[in-house]
């Protein structure tokens, strides 16, 4: 009995060393036999490991599988469609030798897909075409993968691959013709952020890639626009989305309880409700419309950010709406000045141009449109004494009644303006309070520590009852040279200085020619706004 057992077991012993050492090269021929197979290109495997212990256990690395075409002309030489840096799993002894082979997780790291152009997918197609026809030695039900690079390469040679960096991606085939559901945390390069998404894809459409269905839902938190030049802010983001992979369709909504640009240095709380259309071949992305909210303001805003080459990033081109918002909310937002200059109901008009590239956005940021306040009043006590002086004596009063509490004057402003490297420049700039009335140009620094404007200021009163006692007297002679056009008295000024010390004065220097100049670059404003 003793003799037979130990017989037994070291038969035993022999079978499994036989099993271990034949298992390396059947599995390692059936994985490049079956990739082989499902795409008739070259496959590389560098490293396979097998041991044999509660089954059978594979580890891998250095897997490539090419194509007949590189997909990805951006890099220099050849790319594969796919790499995996290492990949392992687990099967049952008795699956090693049935055909295929069932493997119910395989674990992947550093998988890298290189998704060839739009135009150079037949070739593809046709490939797994042939390979489907070829048999299968390997069937996995899920796939478990950390540090994904998903590389979708663009039809156009201008444009940059769309890269995305995967850190965990769970995917479950559910049969032959149905759609492949999937698990999903993206790491966001810009701002910095993790993105979660679970939905389907698929099945995939083999005439025309951009067409397979997609759908899911995502979760975009903690992200850090301080990794945007020029501002900053912790955004958070859900939404859900479905559609085509062409035509994604996206809604969803973003609260910054602290979003600041950096020019203005003030932080606000800034929400968004957007419904965006994304073409997920190659990252372009439609806004129709982006609803946001700003303070106690709201404005609405729809346009287009494109990918491009040089410089590296993104073109946004947006038309923005001001129905009713409020001008200090703005001023706040984008000013350094605080309190704001002004105070006011505000609408307006603008198109909003941010180029690509590494400079601060304040730096970046174009805008050229209109504007209008009913009802403004300035937050400089000194700017509106003047303000209220000038009302006062053009319409030929000395004061308040005894008995009645002063009131301030309030401004109509409205007028046509562009905004360029931090500078805000009004082309036509129409200034209204009762008595007064007058047309100017002039440049605003966002940083609130210069402006300049001149123009023209017409009054309902002449020149020598703006003041009283000897003064009116002598003012008396030149009431004349200053009554044109209809108005009692017609001055040239200019305001210049900063917001804390701002000085006017008269200025003799300014031409009618100015104001031609000045109705010219007008039209030309409300042309670009519009």
């Amino acid at each position: 009995m003793a003799g037979f057992l130990l017989i037994f077991v070291a038969a035993s012993m022999v079978c499994v060393r036989l099993v271990i050492a034949r298992a390396q090269p059947i599995l390692r021929a059936r994985v490049i036999e079956t990739l082989s197979a499902r795409f008739k290109s070259r496959v590389e495997l560098a490293d396979l490991n097998v041991w044999v212990g509660d089954g059978v256990h594979v580890e891998g690395k250095g897997l490539r599988i090419f194509g007949t075409i590189d997909p990805n002309l951006w890099e220099a030489g050849a790319q594969p469609l796919l790499e995996i840096g290492q990949f392992r799993f687990q099967t049952s002894l008795r699956s090693l030798f049935r055909e295929p082979m069932h493997v119910d997780i395989m674990y992947v790291d550093g998988l890298v897909v290189n998704v060839p152009p739009t135009n150079r997918r037949q070739e593809i197609k046709d490939l797994r075409q042939r390979g489907q026809k070829m048999k299968i030695s390997i069937a996995v039900d899920r796939f478990v993968c950390a540090n994904t690079k998903l590389i979708i390469n663009p039809a156009r040679p201008s444009k940059p691959p769309l890269e995305f960096d995967i850190s965990d991606l769970r995917l479950k085939d559910i049969g032959p013709g149905l759609p492949l559901r999937f698990d999903a945390t993206l790491v966001n390069p810009k701002p910095v952020g993790a993105i979660h998404s679970t939905g389907r894809f698929g099945p995939l459409n083999e005439k025309s890639p951009r067409e397979s269905a997609v759908a899911g839902d995502y979760s975009f938190t903690h992200a850090d626009l301080g990794t945007l030049p020029g501002i900053g802010g912790i955004l958070s983001s859900t939404g859900k989305y479905g559609g085509t992979l062409g035509r994604i369709e996206v809604d969803g909504q973003t609260d910054t309880p602290d979003f600041q640009i950096a020019v203005s240095g003030h932080r606000v709380p800034l929400h968004t409700d957007f419904h965006a259309i994304v073409d997920g071949t190659d990252g372009d992305t439609y806004l129709d419309p982006v609803k946001a909210t700003v303070l106690h303001s709201s404005f609405t805003a729809r346009g287009k950010i494109v990918r491009i080459k040089n410089p590296h990033g993104h073109d946004v081109e947006l038309e923005v709406v001001l129905g009713r918002a409020r001008v200090e909310d703005l001023l706040k937002l984008g000013v350094r000045t605080d309190p704001p200059v002004m105070t006011g109901v505000i609408a307006m008009r603008t198109r909003l141009s941010l180029p690509a590239g590494g400079e601060d956005i304040g730096k970046r940021l174009e805008l050229a449109g209109n504007f209008h306040l009913p009802a403004a009043q300035f937050t400089n006590d000194k700017v509106q004494g003047r303000i209220d002086w000038l009302s006062m004596r053009s319409l030929g009063t000395n004061g308040v009644a005894e008995g009645q509490a002063e009131q301030a004057v309030t401004s109509d402003l409205k007028g046509t303006f562009t905004l360029s490297q931090g500078v805000l420049s009004f082309s036509y700039l129409h200034f209204l309070v009762p008595g007064t009335h007058a047309d100017m140009t002039g440049k605003y620094t966002l940083d609130g520590d210069t402006f300049a404007f001149h123009g023209l200021l017409r009054l309902n009163a002449k020149l020598s009852q703006m003041t009283t006692g000897w003064k009116s007297i002598l003012l008396k002679p030149v009431d004349p040279f200053f009554h044109k056009n209809g108005a009692g008295a017609e001055i040239p000024f200019t305001i210049s200085g900063t917001r804390e010390a701002p000085r006017f004065g008269l200025d003799f220097h300014y031409k009618d020619e100015h104001s031609k100049e000045d109705h010219l670059l007008e039209e030309r404003g409300q042309a670009a706004a519009r």
